[in-house]
């Protein structure tokens, strides 16, 4: 769904072409990317073409990608990887370095074709985000937080968002560590602070005020409820529709999770359902809904 939203298209295998953009390290759900330079119907159209290649001094290194579309008898085994990946470092004039390179290239096959280019690895860095000063169990994982946001606001250029029920922040802090435009907001007061803790605590600025979602008076592009749950804390079915009826009020997008679907209340809030996926967790599950 998280990629869906991201490329503007279904994405149905474990690797695909895009004329999207995407910084490979936003995604939870993506391991690498390749900047097409050139392309190939074989490895020997790729070593004539990488000899244009210019490193500018600075040391390089060629990987071969694993994920690709090869048959299990046409599969590329460690042996062969490394020799197409040493060939094309024969063909770049400039000085290799396979453990502390400057420059990165990958050499990927998809389709019957071969493709070469800058090659880019997912930081990962929602995990660093895990160590939290303030944190709480049932509080979304770093990696759905981040998936949330990314639907919610999946251009963030020009987008002024809000989490108007933030508990700690977790969403917040993705959204920030992707330069998102978004404030946050919490009923609880040492919920809210421990909002601003985490917040400040990984290096980042953000507002988080105090107050029910019904005072807020701005309109903001795009929303993210963490839907309060009856398991875990005092709310009623009333009070969550509450929630979900002022958030219609103030924003035009948003992502809903929720323990359970909602689809009713969400309609009745004058949300529409667009795309929706479920989250799990063990025996745990939360339902991610984009409406608008």
């Amino acid at each position: 769904m998280e990629l869906r939203c991201l490329f503007g298209q279904e994405v149905s295998s474990s690797i695909f072409i895009s004329e999207q953009e995407i910084d490979v390290s936003r995604s939870p759900f993506i391991k690498e990317r390749i900047d097409v330079w050139y392309t190939g119907d074989n490895l020997s159209e790729i070593y004539t073409q990488v000899e244009q290649v210019e490193v500018n001094g600075m040391t390089f290194k060629a990987i071969f990608v694993k994920t690709n579309d090869l048959s299990p008898a046409d599969k590329i085994e460690y042996d062969e990887r490394r020799v197409i990946e040493r060939e094309i470092g024969l063909h770049i004039e400039g000085a290799a370095d396979v453990n502390h390179p400057q420059l990165v290239y990958g050499i990927v096959t998809l389709g019957g074709r071969w493709y070469f280019g800058a090659y880019h690895k997912n930081k990962a860095t929602w995990f660093r985000h895990m160590k939290k000063p303030r944190s709480y169990s049932i509080a979304l994982s770093t990696r759905v937080a981040r998936a949330a946001a990314n639907i919610a606001i999946p251009r963030a250029m020009g987008i002024r968002a809000i989490d108007p029920c933030c508990g700690i922040g977790t969403v917040m802090v993705e959204a920030l560590s992707m330069e998102m435009d978004i404030v946050g907001r919490d009923i609880n007061p040492q919920i809210a602070a421990g909002a601003r803790t985490n917040i400040e605590h990984f290096g980042f600025t953000a507002e988080v005020t105090l107050g029910d979602i019904a005072d807020i008076t701005e309109h903001y592009d795009a929303a993210i409820v963490d839907m309060p749950y009856n398991l875990y804390s005092r709310i009623t079915p009333e009070e969550q529709l509450s929630i979900l009826v002022n958030a219609r009020r103030i924003t035009d997008r948003i992502v809903i999770v929720a323990i359970e679907a909602i689809d009713e209340m969400i309609a009745e809030a004058g949300f529409t359902i667009i795309d929706r996926c479920v989250a799990k967790k063990g025996l745990f599950s939360r339902h991610l809904m984009l409406c608008q």
